[in-house]
């Protein structure tokens, strides 16, 4: 039988986002019910319910908000969390265009609202994080001891491009987000990151990615092996790797990918999530009861991936297991 479950790659929706049809339009074409999921009611209780989810960590969806908006969509989000204690957490939204900004609100929502860490967006406006201005915001992530989830978002104006060709527009709007563009950008700033020292200057910083990792399991060796020419570091990027880096399993449903995880990457850094509602606590759970009977994993194994690894990330504790 499943362990129980957290899933740290939950989306809502703050009840303001206007701009929520323009950018989710893709999806809503094949996810009809995606609007109504959002939000943080007794639907979403339901489906966790289905997917025998104990701890839901829920985030804001992608998207650019604004100091202010952010602000209010985690006060928002604290409300539903002080309404289901046992049942969510939450990751913070950050205004990422201002950096400062940014590692004030999460030391706000982590010691005045409760938070576990934050989810932010991959870039903003094409900016990665890897520049001295944001190091504030790793400093006190740092200092909190909380994760910072590195969540895939939309192309840029300059990165669109790269994506666009002879097929459509729907092709074009997937390639540059969850059908390839949005891990490969993610799995290219965690390099970043790491070729910039940042690691180096917050040694224990502690960064979260989905999907898998966003295939950077799948490149590790190469990435080990060619990273020794990117400059002089503290440590290697496979001792990043191991000490600084976390995984979940959002929204892949394969257990090919875990054949090579389980190979390279330590079972305490692996975690489970489904990127609800944009994949479904269902599925979720099929995939964990495949991971199950694959022979792959024991049983305490399995539990580190559903709910322990989490717990102690996170510092959560799972009390309900009954649905």
């Amino acid at each position: 039988m499943v362990p129980p479950l957290i899933s740290l790659e939950e989306h809502f929706l703050f009840s303001t986002d206007s701009s929520f049809k323009a950018k989710f339009s893709e999806q809503l074409k094949h996810l009809p019910s995606l609007a109504s999921k959002l939000q943080l009611g007794d639907l979403r209780l339901q489906d966790m319910n289905a997917g025998r989810i104990s701890i839901q960590v829920v985030s804001h969806v992608p998207g650019t908000l604004s100091t202010s908006q952010c602000r209010a969509a985690n006060d928002q989000l604290a409300t539903a969390v002080a309404q289901n204690k046992s049942r969510f957490a939450g990751f913070a939204v950050l205004p990422m265009k201002e950096p400062g900004a940014a590692a004030n609100e999460l030391i706000r929502c982590v010691r005045e609202l409760g938070f576990v860490g934050a989810l932010i967006d991959n870039h903003v406006d094409g900016r990665y994080y890897d520049d001295k201005e944001y190091h504030p915001l790793f400093q006190a992530a740092q200092d909190l001891d909380v994760p910072i989830y590195l969540h895939p978002t939309w192309p840029s104006e300059d990165m669109a491009p790269r994506y666009s060709g002879n097929f459509s527009d729907g092709a074009a709007a997937s390639l540059g987000a969850s059908g390839f563009g949005w891990h490969s950008e993610t799995a290219l700033h965690v390099l970043r990151l790491f070729a910039a020292g940042v690691f180096d200057k917050f040694p224990r910083a502690k960064i979260v990615v989905g999907h898998f990792g966003e295939m950077l399991p799948f490149m590790l060796q190469r990435v080990c092996d060619l990273s020794v020419r990117w400059g002089k570091f503290e440590r290697p990027f496979k001792q990043i790797w191991d000490e600084n880096i976390w995984i979940t399993t959002s929204g892949v449903w394969s257990i090919d990918p875990m054949a090579c995880i389980l190979r390279n990457t330590n079972i305490e850094r692996i975690l489970y999530s489904v990127d609800y509602p944009f994949a479904t606590n269902e599925k979720g759970l099929s995939w964990m009861e495949e991971l199950e009977g694959s022979g792959l994993v024991g049983k305490e194994d399995l539990e580190r991936i559903a709910f322990k690894n989490a717990e102690s990330l996170l510092k959560l504790k799972v009390t309900e297991t009954s649905f």
